[in-house]
């Protein structure tokens, strides 16, 4: 049964690796700019949106031409975040390997 102590070692220790992650994730601020600059966002590693800036005079224009320009800043403000925590979460996860599954 050494290779189950050997392997639950390895799980703790993502585990923490996980942990850890979750607590970088949060600290990284990703900006979006949509509209040349119009749309400001402002979103973590983990997804959480932080702050959303809106150019004053963006918002004279028409209310379809705002819609559309926001949820563009929105979209890609998400994707952002998951395609930075997916690329991080893999390196962490990366060396944990369950012999015979993957």
């Amino acid at each position: 049964m050494a290779g189950v102590g050997k392997l639950l070692k390895q799980a703790q220790k993502m585990q923490r690796g996980i942990e850890a992650l979750q607590t970088q994730l949060e600290a990284k601020e990703i900006e979006v700019t949509s509209g040349g600059g119009a749309v400001k966002l402002k979103v973590n590693g983990g997804g959480k949106f932080l702050a959303l800036t809106l150019d004053p005079e963006f918002l004279k224009e028409d209310a379809k031409l705002v819609a559309d320009t926001l949820l563009v800043a929105i979209q890609d403000a998400a994707k952002q975040s998951k395609e930075y925590n997916d690329a991080e979460m893999q390196k962490v996860t990366s060396a944990f390997q369950m012999p015979g599954m993957f």
